[in-house]
C-alpha cells in the first residue's frame, strides 16, 4: 500500500503562481509531449485522492475528464458531483487515515494524492510514502507552496533523480520509517 505524490514545483517550491495559475508548467519547450512519467504512474495507481480545489482546476481546463481511475474528492461542502462525473468521482470526508483505510479495504492500495492542501494535510498525518517531484527551472516569487508546516520532521530517501528535456529535474523520494 502506498500513497504517492506526483507533482511539479517551481525552483522556489510553488505549485501555482500568485494568481493560482499553472501556465508556467509549460515554460520549458516539450516538442515531443514527453509525459515525464505521468502515464507510468497512472498505470501503477488504483485511484486518485484530491481536494475539491484541484478537482475545480481540472474542470476549468474545458476538456473531458482526464482520469480513467476512480477519483475520490475530499470535500466538507459538496453534496454531489457534477452529473457528467457520476460513477467517476466520489466525495469523501472525515479523517484522512480512515478514508485511506476504507479505500484500501476496497482493494485500492496504490493511491495518487494530488492537490497542494491535500498533500500538506497528508504529510501532517505522515500518510505519504513516496513523492515524485518535478522541478521546473522558474522562480515564481510567491503563490501556492507545495509544503507547509509539520508537527515534526519527516525523513525521505532519494531513490532516483533524472533530468528531462535538458532542464527539468525529477526526483523520487521514499519515506524512511
Amino acid at each position: 500500500m502506498s500513497n504517492i505524490v506526483f507533482i511539479a514545483t517551481s525552483l522556489d517550491g510553488y505549485i501555482a503562481d500568485k494568481e493560482g495559475g499553472i501556465d508556467w508548467l509549460h515554460s520549458v519547450p516539450n516538442p515531443d509531449n514527453n509525459d515525464l512519467g505521468y502515464n507510468a504512474l497512472m498505470e501503477r495507481v488504483d485511484a486518485l485522492v484530491m481536494g475539491r480545489n484541484t478537482m475545480d482546476i481540472v474542470l476549468s481546463f474545458g476538456i473531458d475528464w482526464p482520469y480513467t481511475k476512480p477519483v475520490y474528492v475530499l470535500s466538507n461542502t459538496l453534496t454531489k458531483v457534477p452529473a457528467e462525473l457520476e460513477g467517476k468521482v466520489f466525495l469523501v470526508q472525515g479523517e484522512l487515515s480512515s478514508i485511506i483505510n476504507d479505500l484500501n479495504e476496497k482493494g485500492l492500495k496504490e493511491l495518487y494524492i494530488d492537490g497542494g492542501v491535500t498533500i500538506q494535510n497528508f504529510l501532517k498525518e505522515d500518510l505519504i510514502d513516496e513523492m515524485i517531484i518535478t522541478t521546473i527551472p522558474i522562480l515564481l516569487g510567491g503563490g501556492s507552496p507545495l509544503f507547509g508546516e509539520l508537527k515534526s520532521p519527516l525523513n525521505f530517501e532519494l531513490k532516483k533523480s533524472e533530468t528531462h528535456l535538458g532542464q527539468i529535474v525529477q526526483s523520487q523520494f521514499i519515506r524512511k520509517r
